[in-house]
């Protein structure tokens, strides 16, 4: 299993998001862990946002904040289908948002997403990983998966900070 050392390496991983104080430490911390693991170019992570009906992400490598419908692109349909979808080649795929590539000037070639579910098993984000190599595998999705869930209590507890902030 490509995995094994992966594992072994998490631990390290998980002490140090521990220390992450809010989402705007940890996510740079998730994404650069997973792009490392997977060996995608880029990372995001986009959080559901229920009340204004969007997924948004701050940390989308090379670009500012990306703001799409709830209902749009493959993201949307993995919040909407709430397993993860893997996307070979994107300009085959009807969900697609090709503007974004051609706003950020990035050129898209595979996709890997998997919901973020929350202690209530409601989805609060989508991982999201672009362009490996090889493309992505059945491994890949796997610890896309396992990796989400690792991930989810980080982001459920930063996400309550952060709305006591601004509440």
């Amino acid at each position: 299993m490509k995995y094994d050392n992966t594992y072994a390496k998490l631990s390290v991983f998980g002490r140090q998001l521990l220390n992450k104080k809010s989402l705007t430490e940890g996510l740079p911390h998730i994404s650069k862990y997973v792009k490392d693991v997977i060996g995608a170019q880029r990372c995001s992570i986009f959080i559901n946002d229920n009340v204004k009906d969007e997924l948004w992400t701050t940390i989308a490598d090379g670009v500012d904040k990306i703001i799409i419908p709830r209902d749009k692109g493959i993201v949307g349909q993995t919040l909407k289908e709430k397993k993860p979808i893997l996307v070979e080649d994107v300009s085959k795929n009807p969900h697609f948002l090709s503007n974004i590539d051609k706003e950020t000037g990035y050129k898209t070639k595979n996709i890997l997403t998997a919901p973020i579910f929350n202690s209530q098993r409601m989805i609060i984000g989508i991982l999201e990983v672009l362009n490996k190599e090889d493309g992505f595998d059945n491994e890949d999705v796997k610890f896309m998966i396992f990796f989400a869930h690792y991930i989810s209590g980080f982001l459920e507890l930063a996400n309550i900070y952060s709305q006591q902030d601004e509440g």
